[in-house]
């Protein structure tokens, strides 16, 4: 590949176009642009929309890798599109909407799935209403927020679940970040819902389904690490059903 320069270089962009009015399946269009040196892939997205073909659908927001929402498959591999160079690809750029989600309208995927999978895992700190007013504040320390910041990071950018071999083969595997996400509330010193969680892992197409391929994480971009999260939910949730045997719940 040619090092960068400060000159523009023309790039041809493969891009899937589906259209839900009109198409069967998803097709691809080509288009030539002329890129700046420091663009990422998706300037190149917005500068195709706003100047070559208005009726190109994409999602983005912050441009900072924050919010997550312009996770696409690039040259075949789930990409944050903000934080992903240019410089890094040749002549051909192929993008796509992120693997293993229905396709809304071209580079656009259906999240309401993703997001039931979220609620199932009861993404908030659970505790009796009784004591939260008794006690008030629930105060952590260094030690306490360490056990399950990591994995608090993550921004529901959705690459796990594009790169996940299970969910490519299960679509309704509870998925790495939704099992991540439970993973930190478990791990949490002011929750008290760890045994409603670990009901739902110990479930069909859960933690054990997962096959620790580890590709979740090699594409996380805030390294949250969901296969370590997963396999440190697995062990829990098994303990938490042992100890059921010999201490009574909430006894």
């Amino acid at each position: 590949m040619a090092p960068e320069t400060g000159e523009m270089r023309k790039r041809t962009f493969v891009v899937t176009r589906f259209d839900p009015d009109k198409d069967q399946v998803p097709k691809t269009q080509t288009y030539e642009v002329a890129c700046r040196p420091d663009w990422k892939v998706l300037d190149a997205l917005n500068h195709i929309k706003d100047e070559i073909d208005p009726t190109l659908s994409h999602r983005w927001s912050c441009r900072m890798a924050v919010c997550g929402s312009c996770g696409m498959n690039v040259n075949g591999e789930p990409k944050l599109t903000c934080k992903t160079q240019l410089a890094d690809y040749g002549e051909v750029v192929e993008v796509e909407p992120l693997a293993n989600f229905p396709i809304v309208r071209d580079l656009v995927i259906e999240m309401d799935g993703f997001m039931e999978k979220f609620k199932s895992v009861k993404p908030w700190v659970i505790v009796a209403k009784e004591k939260a007013a008794e006690e008030g504040p629930n105060r952590q320390s260094p030690e306490e927020l360490s056990a399950f910041k990591q994995f608090s990071m993550c921004i529901n950018c959705m690459l796990c679940y594009a790169a996940c071999p299970v969910v490519a083969k299960e679509p309704h595997f509870l998925g790495p970040a939704a099992i991540a996400l439970g993973h930190r509330y478990n791990m949490d010193s002011r929750d008290e819902g760890a045994a409603e969680r670990n009901e739902v892992f110990r479930g069909e197409g859960t933690v054990f389904h997962c096959s620790y391929a580890n590709e979740c994480t090699e594409v996380c971009p805030k390294n949250v690490d969901p296969a370590a999260a997963i396999n440190q939910a697995k062990l829990n949730a098994v303990v938490d059903w042992a100890a059921s045997f010999v201490v009574k719940r909430n006894g």
